[in-house]
């Protein structure tokens, strides 16, 4: 399970070609298509500093007590360019983001499109002169990354890994369950997150909201019994709450 965005939606999407003499590694990129289930701009509550939000869209490990079921099937109707993605990423954040944040879903379920889009990131970060840094969530153990998407992990600068446990306290800082580590994978990422590692959730217990189109997204990692407190509070102020995310 990734850090939730609760309930989410698509921006669209378009195919994008290649140009003749572009470089392999950035025409494969321009190809590629990665199912997305909401982009967000700026996300304050997954990271250090103002972040893109990217909720990829399937998830093939179904955590117990996970509040984004709706990111679980796949949907080829929420197929986006990556090429596409990463101009929106460039447009919405004016040149300026501190981070990107990669969730869902499980972004390693599509390991292609992860990769593509990463490569996209780097050029886009060292064609600018940026210093953002990648954090992606994963709920597939560390040492089964490690072993199997070695490559993507010199891709990011921090990892949050292993699965979502609802028996669990919630323990640290922008983590669901206290057996998820904030590991930094590079020297960008040890500058970064080193100071909140250990950090506790409660230092900065906070939650996004927005409306579009008739839908409230809320995004952020809530505490045990949150979700039901504010369908409760709704329900108090005669809003019902319907699809939402943590039921299916």
């Amino acid at each position: 399970m990734g850090a939730p965005s609760h309930r989410a939606g698509h921006r669209g999407r378009r195919g994008t070609g290649a140009t003749p003499g572009m470089p392999a590694h950035a025409a494969r990129a321009s190809a590629a298509v990665i199912e997305l289930n909401k982009a967000h701009w700026p996300v304050t509550v997954l990271g250090p500093g103002r972040r893109i939000g990217l909720w990829v869209q399937g998830c093939s490990i179904h955590c117990p007590g996970c509040v984004s079921q709706d990111t679980w099937p796949r949907d080829a109707g929420k197929r986006i360019a990556v090429a596409d993605l990463l101009a929106w990423c460039r447009e919405v954040s004016r040149g300026a983001p501190d981070g990107v944040t990669i969730s869902g879903g499980e972004p390693f379920d599509q390991p292609a499109a992860l990769r593509s889009l990463l490569l996209g990131l780097a050029n886009w970060r060292r064609e600018d002169h940026l210093d953002f840094d990648i954090l992606c969530y994963s709920g597939h153990p560390l040492r089964r990354l490690e072993k199997e998407h070695a490559r993507l992990l010199t891709l990011l600068d921090a990892v949050i890994p292993e699965p979502y446990v609802d028996t669990l306290p919630q323990g640290n800082l922008w983590r669901g369950s206290r057996n998820q580590p904030l590991v930094p994978l590079s020297p960008r990422g040890h500058a970064r997150y080193a100071a909140h590692i250990g950090a506790a959730a409660d230092d900065d217990k906070r939650m996004q909201a927005a409306v579009e189109g008739g839908r409230v997204w809320m995004i952020g990692i809530p505490g045990r019994g949150d979700m039901a407190r504010v369908e409760a509070l709704c329900a108090q102020r005669g809003l019902s709450l319907t699809e939402v995310s943590w039921r299916r």
